[in-house]
């Protein structure tokens, strides 16, 4: 293309360059956005699977009980949710290396300082190239390993299932690994294809993509087990019935009228309109079309009130009746106001801490909420009845940050004390220190911070350590490494461990969301079998 010569028509030209260029950066912006939309969606339906899988275990619990034969089943829950959650924490443990990657990673920090959800590093594909695919060195990154163990996720999963059904069942593993693209494409490898030159913010969702199909497995196995002790268990026989009571409100205010229904709940279908007659406290109530009957009356006072429901069940055939009683109660209160941290009862420094304030009778917009006390705290609305509170700083003994609530005759105050994240635990894959073998310890890329029993969503970084390798015979070598992941002469270190190798990782430095400082998590001493 030759250059005008005309001034005009060169600005013109550089004018059509520069928004073609900010088109492209904006193009560029909207994808990264659907990336982490996709992300975020895995990550729910990632939570939803774990609350369904647990839900499923105690019936395969209870159902095996019923059996002898069947307890093969129920213990085969255990291994197979460890199988599931070591590899899960593996991969999770892979994208917190690379969102640090050697402290020069992270989220970007907004104008209060607080992380965002916006990596710092989002379009860098650096860091994933030389973590999954092949680093600075030339040696084979992560994701062959990866490929490895998902491969021996289907194979170990298929352990679990009864030799007969394990073909059918096969079709019912989520985990699948295509080895056909890659080769037909002309890629080098199974993590050329997926993850070479690929920018972090559009790998994190393949990870997540990779857990979820292990979680699905994980359930596709329990509700596998679940249907083989349903099919053994105990036959339902219909001679056992119960009342039941399903008030409108358990708790009502002062004035309010208590309503339920009630019914007679059999283990199996049966024609509850036929032959039935209910009664509260000996007195007779009508039935309905729905063969419930309604149980009506007025709160004059408060407390716990009980009453006794009876139900009475005559056979249409022998007319022989069958008596049931049950005592019920709810609780009548005045207005009063809650309020309660969503997750505990402190207030944690660098995190969202959100909070639901109610009042009994009062509409979520006649109430007014507000901080004052110690902590340095704000509080913001999310929602009806929802807050989220930041803090900035610990309180000290008898020191308390005070959410301070109003309503229409009301008004109540409730403390909470302010403390920084829980100091985390170092780790190398899975474990604290002790004995590893050889081939596993090189495997590792790098040292990260575990939060245990810490329900909050905050990430910690790794600022750095020193790696001491003592070999039998040998003088001690020590290294520093600056971030977790392990680079230069550290690594070096690690990819020279032996049988009987000793390896310290000293003087561990961590920073979490609000420090001001590194902390110190101690040291990890490992043994090489």
């Amino acid at each position: 293309m030759s250059i005008p010569k005309e001034p005009r028509q060169l600005m013109i030209n550089i004018m059509y360059l520069v928004l073609t260029a900010l088109l492209a950066l904006n193009v560029s912006a909207e994808v990264f956005n659907a990336f982490k939309l996709v992300d975020k969606g895995l990550v729910k339906s990632n939570n939803a699977l774990d609350q369904a899988n647990v839900g499923m275990i105690q019936g395969i619990q209870e159902a095996s009980l019923t059996k002898a034969s069947l307890a093969t089943y129920a213990e085969r829950i255990d291994p197979i949710r460890s199988k599931s959650k070591n590899l899960t924490d593996y991969l999770d443990g892979i994208v917190a290396s690379m969102k640090d990657n050697n402290g020069k990673g992270g989220y970007i920090m907004d104008e209060q300082g607080n992380p965002t959800d916006e990596l710092k590093q989002a379009k860098d594909y650096s860091v994933t190239t030389s973590t999954l695919v092949l680093d600075h060195e030339g040696n084979i990154g992560a994701g062959e390993e990866i490929k490895t163990r998902l491969e021996a996720f289907r194979t170990e999963i298929l352990e679990f299932i009864d030799e007969a059904d394990r073909s059918s069942f096969t079709n019912e593993i989520a985990v699948q690994i295509d080895n056909q693209t890659w080769q037909d494409k002309g890629k080098k490898s199974w993590s050329h294809m997926n993850f070479d030159h690929m920018p972090l913010q559009a790998v994190i969702p393949l990870f997540s993509k990779y857990i979820n199909d292990v979680k699905s497995t994980e359930s596709a196995a329990l509700n596998y087990l679940a249907g083989k002790v349903g099919k053994g268990g105990a036959t339902v026989v219909l001679d056992k019935y119960q009342v039941v009571s399903a008030p409108e409100k358990s708790y009502i205010i002062k004035g309010e009228k208590y309503k339920t229904d009630l019914f007679l709940s059999a283990s199996a279908g049966a024609d509850s309109k036929t032959g039935i007659s209910i009664y509260v406290n000996d007195k007779k109530l009508n039935m309905n079309k729905d063969g419930n009957a309604v149980y009506e009356t007025t709160a004059t006072s408060n407390g716990e009130k009980k009453y006794t429901a009876k139900a009475t069940l005559t056979d249409p055939v022998s007319g022989k009746t069958q008596t049931f009683k049950r005592e019920f109660s709810y609780e009548v209160g005045e207005r009063s106001i809650a309020v309660s941290a969503s997750k505990m009862n402190v207030f944690y420094i660098g995190v969202d801490n959100p909070v639901e304030v109610s009042a009994a009778g009062v509409s979520s917009e006649s109430i007014k909420v507000n901080m004052s006390g110690k902590g340095g705290g704000t509080i913001k609305k999310t929602g009806k009845g929802t807050f989220n509170v930041t803090v900035t700083t610990p309180t000290r003994k008898d020191e308390y940050a005070n959410i301070n609530v109003t309503a229409p005759g009301l008004q109540d105050k409730k403390l909470f004390r302010v403390k920084r994240i829980p100091t985390p635990v170092a780790m190398l894959g899975q474990s604290k220190g002790g004995n590893m073998g050889s081939g596993e310890f090189k495997a590792q890329l790098a040292i990260y911070p575990k939060l245990e029993n810490f329900d909050f969503d905050a990430r910690c970084n790794i600022s750095g350590f020193r790696i001491v390798r003592v070999a039998k015979r040998q003088d001690a070598v020590a290294a520093e490494n600056r971030g977790g992941k392990f680079v230069g002469e550290a690594a070096a270190l690690i990819k020279k461990a032996k049988p009987s190798d000793k390896f310290f990782f000293e003087n561990i430095k961590c920073k979490c969301p609000g420090d001001k400082a590194a902390r110190d998590l101690g040291q990890m001493v490992f043994n090489i079998r």
